[in-house]
């Protein structure tokens, strides 16, 4: 469908090799920001994570050969719209090229108001991205109303330090003896060794990796083609840094991560819990740590979505994602975003 604003169109695709190819630009500078804007990521979230109920929506704006604006979203039955994420999503955010911005933004909200539907939910997103907060204002600016409530958090840590040591002595001492006094037991009882998969024996490190998540806390992965699919896409990219801690032979405890643009994302982690007495995720953790800043010589590094208490030990600062829901007449679906709305009422009415 498409609506013509100018010489800009609001355009929507509902497959990607539908999109021309000034959009591998627009992805790929998003990508800069973050992996998780990258196409690789979208594709693969697109293959196996959304409903099959649900249909692939690339909302856009294009204005000769020039992709100026992609918002990635999918259809839900009752013919609303949901950003393209899911429960492993860290962050979501509207993909906007560097010219004419604003009338691309107008462009956008133009057409997506004019959908049968009008009902939308953007999430995660960060307070701080201009292109949603500008999304945002635009929105009720043609008479939608949005709100945003807390969705998760967000740890992560700026690289101050010049080494590996560096970092590690800035470290509670508490957690640099549990691993130094861990790892030396783990040896000498048992012996151990890890290894870092990058783009070699892929089928072997997912494999390895499937094991432990099954003996693990987690359980298993509710979209079985996420983790195969991410290995894949991301080791084509150079991005890939899966480690796995073997026991005599046999996985115990793994982690995947993501490196791109100075940046390691730590997406996944998972241990054997009969090992648990021996912090084989903290050891892996600190293999890892030591590749991605003295060889990958990273900037940051982002333990993405959770609160858990063990991340403070390893980052130092803690940022918050929010949803974003706008529409003709919102009305919040789950008890969360019930409570999330009648929340905002009261701190209107007592605070304006």
């Amino acid at each position: 469908m498409m609506r013509i604003t100018g010489q800009m169109q609001f355009v929507c695709y509902s497959a990607w090799d539908q999109l021309p190819a000034s959009a591998d630009i627009l992805f790929a500078k998003a990508a800069e920001k973050s992996l998780f804007l990258s196409r690789p990521w979208f594709e693969n979230l697109a293959a196996t994570s959304i409903g099959k109920d649900q249909t692939l929506f690339l909302a856009c704006v294009e204005k000769g050969e020039h992709m100026l604006a992609i918002l990635p979203l999918t259809t839900r039955p009752d013919g609303n719209y949901e950003p393209l994420s899911s429960h492993v999503s860290p962050l979501y955010s509207l993909l906007l090229a560097e010219r004419e911005q604003k009338n691309s933004i107008l462009c956008l909200v133009d057409g997506l108001r004019r959908l049968p539907n009008r009902i939308h939910r953007f999430l995660p997103v960060d307070s701080d991205d201009e292109n949603m907060n500008h999304l945002q204002q635009a929105m009720e600016a043609a008479g939608l109303k949005c709100y945003r409530y807390f969705r998760i958090f967000n740890w992560v840590h700026t690289l101050q330090e010049a080494s590996f040591e560096q970092y590690m002595a800035a470290r509670p001492a508490s957690l640099r003896n549990t691993i130094a006094r861990k790892s030396r037991k783990l040896a000498r009882e048992h012996g151990y060794h890890i290894r870092l998969f990058v783009r070699d024996d892929l089928q072997q490190a997912v494999a390895d990796f499937q094991t432990v998540f099954r003996v693990s806390w987690q359980g298993t992965e509710h979209h079985a083609g996420l983790i195969p699919g991410l290995v894949d896409r991301l080791a084509e990219q150079g991005w890939l840094r899966l480690a796995i801690l073997y026991v005599a032979g046999q996985p115990a405890a793994a982690q995947l991560w993501f490196v791109a643009h100075h940046k390691a994302s730590i997406f996944r982690l998972a241990y054997d819990q009969s090992w648990k007495s021996y912090s084989p995720g903290s050891i892996l953790t600190r293999f890892l740590m030591e590749h991605v800043i003295d060889v990958d010589h990273v900037q940051e590094i982002d333990f993405l979505t959770g609160n858990d208490p063990y991340k403070r030990f390893w980052m130092s600062q803690c940022r918050k994602r929010w949803v974003l829901g706008c529409g003709n007449a919102f009305h919040p679906q789950s008890p969360a975003d019930r409570f999330a709305a009648l929340l905002k009422r009261l701190r209107d009415r007592l605070f304006h």
